[in-house]
């Protein structure tokens, strides 16, 4: 966090802070070759007046030449660093500043130079011009020079106060966003400290209204796995005290078989069949378990399902029950459409096989059992439908959601389920984004469970 989204932010706030500080020098700059260009055009207009000053004294030609300034010059000269000189055709300064002193323009037009003398840089014109006098040079320089000037004001004007700026900002926006993230950084170190067994949640209003959402995500995902995980536990649970009566009882017929002889036939003969009861029992509860397993797992993964063609499943589920349901003298049917799904084959061939092994374990001789699939008109759209309907017994409507409950069986039910078949149907319908429905059947007889899934889009 320190080196990621904070420095990012002071980034993206102290970068802007520098280029306003980079336009304001070259505005600045700007505005000093403006004062250059307009120094330039004073300094232009001021040397035909100082030509204009130069008076002639003595016989002619004259020997020295004197100087009477207007009042404009007498007034540039003693409020500006400034200095002049009068030269001869020769460059010898006839009147004043003798550091001057030059070699005359070749031509008549003013000439502009930069001279430095005692540490200051003086802006210089020069210009021939023909007087009273005679030939003369005319040379006027201003030290008040705008680009040395703005070289000083550059440095305590311009870079320094914004090099203090930028750094006074730069401690402002670091203090800003340390604190602004603090929130954050408590939350990381909340989640962090935790122990791999707290899943309460995170306080969401005590959040910043930025971070709120990421907060209540947590949220669902701390309670999603704080259900997922007592979904283990109890399953676990359920599967230990589920285990233990069929394991005593085998244990309980392997210590009679183990007895001294002397037993009589008939005797052993049902104790080998109750063992193989009891064997069968702990194998049939085992693979149920374990196909429950794989179901919840299943509904936690996200690999993708490929077209069930669901005719096809049901052909197979009732070739595999059809001696069963037989021997039971059960009329075991199918009607069937050619439909496909998106799903997982193995689970709806678990699904489908648990229903049917419910249907005709109770449902009584004589009775009918029919599998079906097909397209059912919705009112949103047209859905694949799968049932298993049986004219049995019946259960009655307010305990029809017990019925999907893990090792749920009604009190004075024959048989030797393991109360696993409807809820293993229910999970891996969970899976498939469906649910399954426990109705009555036709004419109110028996049950019909089914449930709805969507088609393979063409």
């Amino acid at each position: 966090m320190g080196t990621g989204l904070q420095r990012r932010l002071l980034l993206l706030l102290l970068a802007p802070l520098l280029l306003l500080a980079a336009i304001n020098t070259w505005f600045d700059y700007q505005l000093a070759d403006t004062a250059a260009i307009q120094q330039d055009r004073q300094l232009l207009t001021l040397v035909p007046q100082l030509a204009d000053s130069i008076q002639a004294h003595g016989a002619w030609p004259p020997q020295t030449p004197g100087l009477r300034m207007d009042q404009e010059i007498a007034d540039f000269l003693a409020t500006r660093r400034s200095a002049y000189a009068i030269l001869n055709s020769d460059g010898k300064v006839l009147l004043g500043e003798s550091w001057l002193g030059d070699y005359p323009p070749p031509t008549y037009e003013p000439e502009f130079s930069s001279q430095e003398y005692q540490g200051v840089v003086y802006r210089i014109v020069s210009q021939r011009v023909i007087g009273s006098p005679g030939e003369l040079t005319v040379r006027l320089a201003d030290g008040s020079s705008g680009r040395t000037q703005w070289v000083h004001r550059l440095w305590f004007k311009v870079v320094l106060p914004n090099l203090v700026l930028a750094l006074g900002a730069a401690f402002a926006v670091n203090w800003a966003v340390r604190r602004a993230l603090r929130p954050l950084l408590e939350l990381k170190d909340a989640v962090e400290g935790r122990s791999p067994r707290d899943l309460t949640p995170l306080d969401a209003q005590g959040s910043p209204e930025e971070v709120r959402p990421l907060v209540l995500s947590l949220n669902r995902l701390f309670d999603m796995v704080n259900a997922q995980a007592e979904s283990q536990r109890r399953f676990v649970a359920d599967a230990a005290h589920q285990l233990r009566t069929p394991l005593a009882g085998l244990q309980a017929q392997v210590e009679a078989w183990a007895m001294p002889e002397g037993q009589s036939i008939t005797l052993r003969a049902d104790q080998l069949q109750k063992l193989r009861d009891a064997t069968r029992r702990t194998s049939q509860l085992a693979n149920q378990l374990l196909a429950l397993s794989r179901a919840d797992a299943r509904a936690s993964m996200s690999e993708p399902r490929q077209p069930v063609d669901l005719k096809a499943l049901c052909e197979d589920v009732l070739e595999e029950y059809l001696d069963r349901a037989g021997a039971r003298q059960i009329d075991l049917g199918l009607e069937a459409d050619y439909v496909q799904v998106q799903g997982y084959a193995w689970l709806l061939r678990e699904l489908l096989s648990n229903l049917v092994d419910n249907a005709v374990r109770y449902t009584p001789k004589g009775g009918h059992v029919t599998l079906r699939c097909g397209l059912r008109a919705m009112a949103d759209a047209a859905r694949v439908f799968l049932e298993v309907e049986d004219d049995g017994p019946g259960v009655s409507e307010p305990v029809r959601p017990r019925l999907l409950e893990r090792f749920y069986r009604m009190p004075g039910t024959p048989g030797d389920g393991n109360g696993l078949g409807l809820a293993i149907a229910n999970e891996i319908a969970r899976v498939h984004h469906s649910q399954l429905q426990i109705k009555s059947g036709a004419q109110g007889r028996g049950l019909r469970c089914s449930l709805l899934l969507e088609p393979v889009r063409e």
